[in-house]
């Protein structure tokens, strides 16, 4: 019994005060980082979905990572009750590429790393991080997603739309065609391109062509820069 007291007083005795000022600096710093994330990820990301939209995420996580760990670290009953806790949460979340799921790491480092107060690190090494996302866009790829566009085409009759139909059918108008992502059910076909058209003439025939395939096609044309 005597064991067990001395414990409980191990973990009462173990946890800190949390200097306000060196809270808000750090929370404001990691507010800030994480909205650079954001614009880089929406100017340079490759993702298909709405990444402006995406994007608002990484003030939440950030900054929500942040607290956690500055609450945690103070206190060792706290670090333990987090096991706990985290044992009972599920996070869900639509991530259909890789990269959203690496700006997501990005944005939960920015939150441990000020939680942590190791705000001069992570301050570094982000901003090494991007630096190099943004020189790789522009040296290597720019001038090739410049040229296409993400085309989405989704049938509620997936039956009646065969997909070698459409690959065919592109490929007639298109001088590229790189398939992208495919979702398939037994209601709905919904598949996403990288196409380039060498006119808007090209564009419109493949469109309406695409119109006699399926009237009840649906189809969405985005540039590189996703919808804003």
């Amino acid at each position: 019994m005597e064991m067990f007291q001395t414990f409980e007083e191990y973990l009462a005795q173990s946890s800190v005060s949390i200097p306000l000022v060196s809270f808000i600096l750090n929370l404001i710093f990691t507010g800030v980082l994480t909205l650079i994330l954001r614009q880089v990820y929406i100017r340079y990301g490759n993702a298909l979905s709405n990444r402006k939209l995406f994007g608002r995420n990484f003030l939440m996580i950030g900054m929500t990572t942040m607290l956690i760990i500055t609450i945690v670290k103070s206190s060792l009953a706290l670090s333990l009750g987090l096991v706990g806790a985290l044992s009972i949460i599920r996070f869900r979340a639509a991530i259909k590429e890789p990269e959203e799921l690496a700006y997501l790491f990005l944005a939960i480092s920015i939150g441990l790393g000020f939680g942590a107060n190791q705000g001069g690190i992570t301050t570094i090494a982000l901003i090494i991080i991007l630096a190099i996302i943004i020189i790789t866009k522009k040296l290597m790829f720019q001038d090739l997603e410049n040229n296409n566009l993400h085309l989405t085409i989704m049938s509620e009759k997936p039956e009646g739309t065969v997909l070698d139909d459409i690959v065919e059918l592109l490929n007639k108008h298109c001088s590229g065609v790189n398939i992208k992502r495919l979702d398939e059910s037994d209601k709905v076909l919904e598949v996403t391109f990288s196409v380039e058209f060498d006119s808007y003439s090209k564009l419109s025939n493949m469109k309406n062509e695409l119109r006699e395939l399926d009237k009840g096609v649906k189809v969405t044309f985005l540039d590189n820069q996703g919808l804003m």
